[in-house]
């Protein structure tokens, strides 16, 4: 079997090392006065209601007769502003529909740098809810409407194209897909369709094709994924079957369950706990050990970076105390994991294999276990961010089929515990499973470090010597 290379250990490990040190710290730098960041760090995380608290605000319809607003057209418009909030990286939220006074109240957590604590302000980065359409021409305001609102605009999403660069994906109504089909046939090539919130054009993309499908895509040089993700907002925002204006006198600061306190208590224990752990894998383990260590702290770190939106691709979410219990019950698991694999390279060990046969059969002989064990979490967690998580997330739509009937039931502390479980799970492949063998093969390739008792084996006879 080909030996791993000696330089791969210290590739994964400053990586791992780079990795944990930007998902806390971030990048930043300063040009003049203005703070540029390039990656964000753990400071940018929203914490949930439960340990900051938040704001409570009131919608209604504005624009229509309150008796002629259905019950469906409330959810409706819920609908959009949760996935507004989702837009903003706001996943700890709450909100329902009042039928009595036709209104949805929604609850959701002050942003990372709120300092103020002004409920005002926080609840108008919503935006009002206004008309978006579709104009022909470049910013012409007077250009003819194509598409309006809801009637004709289904749904617009975030998302990357086969080059990794983001673009909206924009799916529109049967009633949209005629007229966007004629318009862009008669635009293809060198016309522009102007996108509008009220009187202001968010965007001006250019007709490249006729399309008739009713799935359009919108994407332009220099397009951020953070613009993308801004317009897909917007534009959903302004499908709506009517405005919704905010209520001044209603909106309430929302004070936390819990507090900032348990919050320090909680990190306070993890670090102790990963200290802990550090030195029992160290003294019962020795060299899978250290590695083990390295492993874990990119497991913390990359589940950090996953809260952040570090990676290009993926979104911020709020950060709730069932968030971090997560978050603590997934390094479990991957302490776990490299627990199972560690005793498995002992006992090839003792059986007589040289230190490199051992590492690949312990390896190869606790991948099964491993998955055992992680698979239960796996299905926990997709159930409980399908059944609690957004009404748009894929899975939501998956197991639509089992709790349509009783409608949707969003609650962000419930959804924050599953995505840190799923996102654990998964960094525990790669950091515990992937990035530790990686590791290991490349420190057993030094002669000085094939010795048994480096494996954490009692030394009886004569040392390995390979």
């Amino acid at each position: 079997m080909k030996k791993t290379g000696k330089q791969w250990f210290f590739i994964v490990a400053i990586l791992i090392f780079a990795l944990t040190y930007c998902a806390f710290f971030g990048i930043t730098n300063y040009y003049g006065d203005k703070e540029i960041v390039y990656v964000k760090s753990a400071d940018d995380i929203r914490w949930g209601i439960d340990i900051r608290g938040g704001v409570e605000g009131v919608f209604s319809p504005e624009g229509v007769k309150t008796e002629d607003v259905t019950v469906k057209q409330l959810e409706d418009a819920e609908t959009v502003i949760k996935n507004r909030m989702i837009g903003q990286g706001i996943t700890d939220y709450e909100t329902y529909v009042d039928s009595r006074n036709k209104q949805v109240v929604v609850r959701f957590p002050w942003s990372s740098d709120t300092q103020d604590y002004d409920a005002a302000a926080e609840i108008n980065k919503l935006g009002e809810t206004a008309v978006i359409t579709f104009r022909e021409g470049n910013q012409d305001p007077n250009g003819k409407v194509i598409l309006k609102g809801a009637t004709d605009i289904k749904e617009a999403t975030a998302v990357y194209d086969e080059d990794g660069k983001p673009q909206v994906q924009l799916e529109l109504t049967n009633a949209g897909k005629g007229k966007f089909a004629e318009a862009t046939a008669r635009l293809a090539g060198s016309g522009y369709i102007s996108i509008y919130r009220d009187e202001d054009c968010i965007s001006n993309p250019v007709v490249n094709t006729a399309i008739t499908d009713g799935h359009a895509v919108i994407s332009g040089e220099g397009m951020t994924a953070e613009d993308t993700t801004e317009l897909a907002s917007e534009i959903n925002a302004g499908a709506l079957p009517f405005a919704l204006s905010i209520d001044d006198s209603k909106i309430q600061v929302v004070s936390a369950t819990l507090g900032e306190e348990a919050l320090n208590v909680m990190i306070i224990a993890g670090v102790i706990a990963f200290v802990v752990i550090c030195i029992i894998m160290l003294v019962r383990y020795r060299l899978p050990g250290l590695v083990a260590c390295i492993a874990l702290l990119g497991q913390v770190g990359g589940m950090i970076a996953c809260a952040t939106k570090f990676f290009p691709g993926t979104d911020s979410f709020t950060l709730t105390i069932p968030g971090l219990a997560g978050i603590i019950l997934s390094i479990g698991m991957g302490v776990d994991a490299n627990v199972i694999t560690n005793e498995r390279i002992r006992e090839e060990i003792k059986k007589g294999k040289t230190i490199s046969g051992a590492i690949n059969a312990g390896g190869k002989n606790s991948i099964a276990a491993i998955i055992d064990g992680n698979m239960t979490n796996v299905i926990v967690s997709v159930i409980l961010m399908g059944a609690f998580g957004p009404s748009d997330s894929i899975f939501a739509k998956i197991l639509s089929f089992i709790f349509s009937p009783f409608g949707a039931s969003v609650t962000g502390a419930i959804y924050s515990f599953g995505y840190t479980l799923l996102i654990g799970v998964i960094l525990n492949f790669v950091m515990g499973v992937l990035a530790a063998q990686i590791m290991l093969k490349s420190l057993a390739s030094f002669k000085c470090l094939r010795k048994n008792w480096l494996y954490g084996v009692k030394v009886e006879k004569t040392e390995e010597v390979m």
